[in-house]
């Protein structure tokens, strides 16, 4: 039955559609990806297969940034800039929110009218009503479609919040944070845990009346910086300002980008980062996968109410039920 839904789906059109980056083939690819049909599924792992060899020769740039700070504004006038100079970019978001919200399946487009209409830019939204790991999985997959269809640059936005951002960090080469100034202590609400995984800091809207208060800002964070550890060894996160309603300060920030890859390169470093996030890859799916089991396990299903109750009423110790909830993972009857 599986092996006959592959073959009506003709998986070298899909194929041969993606490296000629047919933009109506390319869609329906992602959406193989975004499917929870098994069959979709298989069919996908085995297209990705088939492209992986014409992967990895992009620029991945994830951008993350508090609520306000511009994201979609910064992204649209980067990618316009990128685009007049020849490149082509494909931007994807992160939502793990969605799965509550619904998300923002069209707004990702309806906020970047421009990019959109660019025939050398592809926007595509995370699918809604995944869970972090499940979007995070077909957002890296889609990134390597998108690859092998030619794009240069893969800009990765997180539109959510929370674990969203180290998710993003952990599958782009280059990681910016996009800050506000003037909104009182510059460091407040901000997580350590950000400025670590950050690869350079940039410091929005700097226009109009709010050019000194960015100016100001951009030197708080720098201290702050000077405190953590870096990611690399080779290299030091730089504190920049940009408008990107104005469209300054964003070209310095793309040179930030290119230098922090030759950089990287240089030492093998990008190589390795590389490496690390595939293989980091294989074990967040192997955690996802056995979650999936579990909760779909039948006598899991059958005594997990029960097993909960007694233990929110005290009546069993928790190292108890979890042992007897994965006995029955061991048991053949």
């Amino acid at each position: 039955m599986l092996i006959r839904m592959l073959k009506s789906l003709n998986l070298q059109t899909y194929i041969d559609g993606v490296l000629a980056c047919d933009r109506r083939m390319l869609s329906k690819t992602i959406t193989l990806i975004e499917s929870s049909l098994s069959a979709h599924r298989e069919a996908a792992a085995l297209i990705l297969e088939a492209l992986l060899p014409r992967t990895g020769q992009a620029v991945r740039l994830g951008i993350t940034g508090v609520p306000g700070v511009g994201k979609s504004t910064f992204i649209e006038s980067l990618g316009t800039m990128l685009v007049q100079e020849g490149r082509r970019v494909a931007v994807l978001a992160v939502d793990p929110s969605s799965a509550v919200s619904g998300g923002s399946v069209m707004a990702d487009k309806t906020r970047m009218e421009k990019l959109a209409t660019l025939k050398a830019a592809f926007i595509r939204p995370s699918p809604s009503g995944g869970t972090l790991g499940g979007v995070a999985r077909k957002t890296r997959e889609t990134m390597l479609v998108c690859e092998a269809a030619g794009f240069d640059v893969i800009i990765v936005e997180t539109v959510g919040v929370g674990q969203s951002e180290t998710t993003v960090a952990s599958m782009v080469d280059f990681f910016l944070v996009l800050l506000l100034a003037g909104a009182g202590d510059e460091l407040q609400g901000l997580k350590k845990g950000i400025l670590e995984l950050a690869d350079a800091l940039a410091i929005n809207k700097a226009d109009g009346g709010n050019i000194d208060a960015a100016q100001k800002a951009a030197k708080t964070y720098e201290l702050a910086l000077h405190l953590l550890q870096p990611a690399s060894v080779h290299w030091n996160p730089p504190v920049l300002t940009c408008s990107a309603r104005e469209m300054t300060g964003i070209e310095a920030i793309w040179r930030e980008v290119l230098r922090h890859r030759e950089v990287l390169s240089g030492f093998g470093e990008l190589e390795h980062k590389r490496r690390r996030q595939a293989v980091d890859w294989v074990w967040s799916l192997v955690d996802e996968g056995l979650k999936q089991r579990f909760f779909w396990h039948p006598a899991v299903k059958q005594h997990l109410p029960l097993i909960l109750r007694e233990v929110a009423g005290g009546r069993i110790p928790a190292t108890a039920a979890a042992e007897r909830l994965l006995f029955f993972l061991d048991n053949k009857s």
